[in-house]
Parts: structure tokens; sequence; C-alpha cells
């Protein structure tokens, strides 16, 4: 099974900037989707980004549309979440997902069947 470990989450001043990173190891697949997630303390999970490893499609949701960009690194086998302008409200867990099999519902995070452990991100004001 592929294995999912993030990094780079921290504290950061409100403005600030971070780039998280999601390192998969073990059976890589050549053809998927990943995608970022977020939950702060007593909240729903909610969808943050996604991309298609192969076409590098991305897709945002609109509450950091603008402020953060999904990327991935073949070689690495990597996907990045930079970060920008960071806001108090962006405080929370930030999960990293892969699916193989995913076409739609890239937003839905019960469509994803594996998941890194986790990465906190507090933005201080």
């Amino acid at each position: 099974q592929v294995q999912l470990v993030e990094s780079g989450g921290g504290l950061v001043q409100a403005g600030g900037s971070l780039r998280l990173s999601c390192a998969a190891s073990g059976r890589t697949f050549s053809a998927y989707t990943m995608g970022w997630f977020r939950q702060a303390p007593g909240k729903e999970r909610e969808f943050v980004a996604a991309i298609y490893w192969t076409s590098g499609s991305t897709y945002y949701a609109d509450s950091v549309k603008g402020r953060f960009t999904i990327s991935r690194d073949n070689a690495k086998n990597t996907v990045y979440l930079q970060m920008n302008s960071l806001k108090p409200e962006d405080t929370a867990v930030y999960y990293c997902a892969a699916d193989r099999f995913l076409v739609g519902r890239y937003w839905d995070s019960q469509e994803y069947d594996c998941w890194g452990q986790g990465t906190q991100v507090t933005v201080s004001s």
C-alpha cells in the first residue's frame, strides 16, 4: 500500500506563507488523484485542493483560491501545497489523501482510499 507522509506545518503569523509536502512511498500508482483536506477541532473535514497526477489539472476550494497552489513532483513522488496570505481561519490539521480510481467528486473526502497522518498549521493574528 502507498504511505503518505505530510510535512511543513507549523506556526506562522497572518499574512505569512508555508509550503506543505506530501511524500508517497511504498507501492505508488501511475495514475491517481491526490488531494489536500483540512480539519479544525470540532469541525467537519473540508476540501482544500486536488490534483490529477497525470494531467496536472488542479482544483481549489473557493476559500483558498488565489492564495494556495497545489503542485506535484513526479521524480520525488511528492505533492505540495503552497499557502500564501495565510489567515487565522486557515488554522487546522492538514491531510494529504490519494485515490487510484477516483475520477469525479475530488472534493469528497470519503472517496479517497489513502491518507497521511496530518500536519498542524497554526496561523496567529
